[in-house]
């Protein structure tokens, strides 16, 4: 074979193999053939930490243009959408059928409305929880075929985004909720040429309205950009006018202050209440005004109660994950009511998040033999995430992965972030009804307790939420077994201590059938209670609150499962705040009344350091 042959033989070898040939000594040193010394190669770790360090630094950008939503996970949402859709021929005839049914129930209505003198029988009806066209002035002529030519609409675009073969149930149920959000931006009650009560009241006022309403967005815009507190919660000082139960903080460390409060009666149950509320809230949305204050009803039922008080984190709270919380917070806690209140178990009450945390500590506390639980209470709580109602739209690795790079660029989660988020999901009440009467009615929506709590909201760490997202929400890890706490993995189905969960009808955060899973998770008695209202008005609901009802059944260890549907149809119904029915049973698990404890125990390194409510809850 000739030297050129074996040449040609060589590099075409080499092509195929991606291999480097051997040098030939004969042959004049080529740079294209000469091997590459591994010193002149980058590091392939410093490769990657430039690597994160561009795509981090990008998506954290972009995050904060899109509000933290994934332009990726969207974009494969609709685009799972739109090709199911281009190729379903009796999808796209159904709606070309539904969409000139529309169009002429529209026709026949306006011709009604024209031969009627301007009223008419509706093609359609809102659904009951849409108030945008209450008013008797949207069924006056032309204002009546505007809003039932919208509501139409959005009828018709939820049969186009639903019900098509092959579009997985999470596409489906996210194009569907921000096809949702964009109608509701268009709605007719939106704007001052297509909303008859915002016009009526512009004559009224003499264009006053219009005028109010612009000052009143210069005041909010005022108070966004300066970081200050909503308009109208100067009403409700914390310690003044909310969270003024009487009570002194009895240990602090970086995460929580401990308070414990004064007994409002002689005698109280030997068995303390730990009340643990979520990490995203300030804790006084149980100690609200006097006559709303769950704190202060549970001292007059003769109880002990202490609350976690958590610490609005930092950028340098970055790296406190769940664990942290486990141990600085629920544990440490736990230790503390010890103290004071020695030999006794404890009822240890969760609310919302705080009950998904109060449910990990638990477990891994039976899992260890630990039985200072007496009770284990879960308000508007969940364990399983699988079905946890609208906040899981979005969650899935693409939106996951970009939160965790807004947050780790900021060390946490703001709360105008979170508030967002929660918002959108009431987005006719909670947004764009708001936005009508503040800036083109020109009025203020007067402030509640619970409403000047709500616009009082804390951070969340980095590390915290991205565990809470991947292991909770994404991963489902408590739930089905995965979750580790100090390297092993625990089961709430290890959990003895008999539990009460709350759920409450109307709850967008913690849907009550996610709640109620706990039915199936636990295998102790379990005595589930569905409330009416939201996530925050169905739990902060006292006897003084008038229009309340609940249902209620317990389920032994040994019972038969009912499912949500057949539980609704047997379980009793009564009227009236759920408080004192949860009291009953708390009483019915505790001993006889005794002398109350101390306030703190300075002897065991538990000294009273404070007045209630304490510094963390000031913290903005």
């Amino acid at each position: 074979m000739s030297s050129h042959s074996s040449r040609v033989l060589t590099q075409t070898s080499t092509r195929k193999t991606g291999a480097i040939p051997a040098q030939n000594p004969n042959l004049p040193c080529s740079p294209a053939l000469s091997p590459i010394s591994p010193t002149h190669l980058p590091d392939d770790a410093e490769l990657h930490r430039l690597r994160d360090a561009l795509d981090h630094a990008a998506h954290a950008g972009l995050a904060r243009l899109t509000g933290g939503l994934s332009p990726a996970a969207l974009t494969a949402a609709y685009t799972d959408w739109a090709v199911h859709l281009a190729i379903s021929p009796g999808k796209q005839a159904e709606l070309a059928a539904k969409a000139a049914g529309t169009w002429s129930c529209l026709a026949q209505y306006a011709a009604r409305c024209v031969m009627d003198g301007g009223s008419s029988e509706p093609c359609i009806t809102p659904l009951p929880q849409d108030h945008r066209f209450d008013g008797s002035e949207w069924q006056r002529w032309p204002f009546n075929l505007i809003h039932q030519g919208f509501l139409l609409q959005q009828h018709w675009w939820h049969n186009a985004t639903t019900d098509i073969d092959g579009v997985t149930r999470q596409h489906e149920a996210v194009v569907d909720f921000v096809s949702r959000q964009i109608l509701d931006m268009a709605s007719p009650s939106n704007f001052f040429a297509t909303n008859p009560i915002v016009q009526r009241h512009f004559l009224e006022t003499g264009g006053r309205s219009l005028v109010q309403g612009f000052q009143n967005f210069l005041d909010d815009w005022e108070r966004i950009v300066h970081s200050k507190p909503a308009a109208g919660t100067e009403a409700f000082q914390v310690g003044r006018d909310v969270a003024t139960t009487p009570g002194k903080v009895i240990y602090r460390n970086q995460l929580i202050e401990l308070i414990q409060y004064e007994p409002t009666v002689d005698k109280v149950r030997p068995e303390p209440i730990l009340i643990v509320p979520a990490w995203i809230m300030k804790y006084y949305i149980l100690d609200l005004s006097p006559e709303n204050s769950l704190v202060r009803y549970l001292t007059a039922q003769g109880f002990t109660v202490f609350i976690i008080s958590w610490k609005n984190p930092t950028a340098e709270d970055r790296d406190l994950g769940i664990d942290d919380y486990r141990k600085l917070g629920v544990m440490a806690a736990l230790d503390a009511v010890g103290a004071i209140v020695p030999d006794r178990k404890v009822h240890a009450v969760g609310y919302c998040l705080g009950g998904t945390l109060l449910s990990i500590a638990a477990a891994a506390m039976a899992r260890d033999g630990d039985e200072r639980l007496q009770t284990i209470s879960l308000l508007a709580a969940q364990a399983d995430f699988r079905e946890a109602g609208e906040l899981t739209l979005f969650i899935n690795e693409s939106q996951v992965h970009f939160l965790e790079d807004l947050m780790r660029s900021q060390g946490y989660l703001d709360t105008r972030q979170m508030a967002g988020a929660f918002q959108l999901l009431r987005s006719n009440d909670l947004i764009w009804s708001r936005l009508v009467r503040h800036y083109l009615l020109g009025e203020r929506t007067p402030l509640n307790d619970l409403m000047a709590w709500n616009a009082d909201a804390t951070r969340m760490p980095y590390r915290m939420h991205a565990d809470y997202l991947e292991q909770l929400f994404l991963d489902n890890d408590l739930a089905e077994g995965r979750f580790r706490v100090d390297g092993q993995a625990i089961a709430i189905s290890d959990i003895r201590a008999p539990i009460f969960a709350v759920g409450t009808e109307r709850d967008h955060v913690a849907p009550w059938r996610s709640a109620f899973k706990i039915h199936l998770l636990a295998d102790t008695d379990v005595t589930f209670l569905l409330a009416s209202g939201g996530h925050n008005a169905g739990i902060v609901a006292g006897p003084d609150r008038p229009g309340g009802r609940f249902q209620v059944l317990t389920k032994s260890a040994t019972d038969r499962y009912l499912d949500p549907d057949t539980w609704t149809k047997v379980a009793p119904g009564r009227e009236g705040s759920w408080w004192p029915e949860w009291v009953h049973w708390l009483a019915s698990h505790s001993g006889k009344p005794t002398q109350p404890p101390a306030m703190g125990a300075s002897s065991r390194g538990y000294p009273v350091l404070h007045d209630a409510p304490g510094a963390y809850v000031l913290q903005t």
